[in-house]
């Protein structure tokens, strides 16, 4: 059996977000400047979010990136640092930028979903799209007892890597999980090789929808197991929905007032690990999720008002 003292390896992105909240939906060109409620520099990317997340809640967590050798790449792994992730293994890459994320938000977003209709969200890739299988190493790889991706479509290198970095993570006696995340292209294609090799597929509802190609979410989800994965789908205000011996298991949502849902997902994400990893069932392991999702919206960023273990299950 594999050394395995790493809870958690996230391979993925990671970036500065700079959201503006309180926008106009229609800002306005020719150089006429208008006000905002606030601005606020945050960390951003779903794995970066998601490793910050699950260092909070007490699992040892490293992540696997890239940046560019510059202010916005130190930035990032310094936040990453700071919450007790290991950034050994990331690379500063000297030939493309860090990626930069700005986030409009109008104050009427939908929790832990990602992306409601008061959110737009537009990103300059610099270097996010060189991010290669090849980046993990495999001393690392073979530490982690779960190993997780992120933004699968905005990292289209690593995406036809992915099935031969999560056979080896496998083959080494890790599970694995995966949040694709938006497809720019609204194309949605290339995870039927990866799905059977994936434990649990996180994506949000919208999401799920599109990757089943499907209206009716209990057909997605279905539709999603049938290929080979456990899907965990992030319904916002609805909560969450999986499958579990062919039966649809339901979350409500938490109760919460909301600051800001950037990167609810992603701490969604980390709850589930974290209880995944933990041993408990998978109601409980919902629950824990929704409570991750919903007590990041408390402030400002995805990282900001992260819980931790004991207000997550409190």
């Amino acid at each position: 059996m594999a050394f395995t003292d790493l809870d958690l390896l996230v391979v993925g992105d990671a970036n500065p977000d700079v959201i503006l909240a309180g926008a106009p939906r229609a800002p306005a060109f020719g150089q006429r400047e208008e006000l905002v409620d606030a601005g606020h520099l945050v960390l951003g990317g779903s794995g970066a979010i998601t490793a910050h997340g699950a260092a909070r809640l007490g699992l040892r967590t490293a992540f696997v990136g890239r940046v560019g050798d510059d202010a916005a790449g130190r930035f990032v792994l310094d936040a990453l640092t700071r919450a007790g992730v290991d950034v050994s293994a990331c690379v500063t890459d000297p030939g493309a930028p860090t990626a930069l994320t700005v986030i409009l938000t109008t104050g009427h977003d939908t929790a832990q979903g990602g992306g409601g209709p008061g959110r737009a969200i537009l990103t300059a890739p610099g270097c996010l799209d060189r991010l290669v299988a090849g980046d993990v190493p495999p001393a690392l790889l073979r530490r982690a007892r779960h190993v997780h991706v992120s933004s699968y479509f905005l990292q289209p290198l690593l995406a036809a890597e992915l099935p031969g970095l999560y056979a080896a993570a496998r083959s080494a006696g890790a599970t694995t999980s995966l949040d694709t995340n938006d497809d720019p292209s609204g194309r949605w294609q290339g995870l039927d090789e990866v799905l059977p090799l994936t434990d649990v597929l996180l994506p949000n509802d919208r999401e799920a929808l599109a990757l089943a190609g499907t209206d009716d979410l209990e057909r997605a989800v279905r539709d999603l197991a049938a290929r080979g994965t456990t899907p965990v789908v992030k319904c916002g205000r609805d909560g969450a929905l999986t499958v579990e011996g062919g039966t649809p298991v339901r979350v409500p949502a938490v109760p919460a007032r909301v600051a800001d849902t950037v990167g609810a997902g992603d701490s969604f994400n980390a709850g589930l690990l974290a209880a995944r990893l933990r041993g408990l069932g998978t109601r409980r392991s919902l629950e824990i999720a929704v409570a991750c999702g919903t007590l990041s919206t408390r402030a400002a960023g995805g990282t900001a008002a992260q819980p931790t273990w004991e207000e997550a299950t409190a």
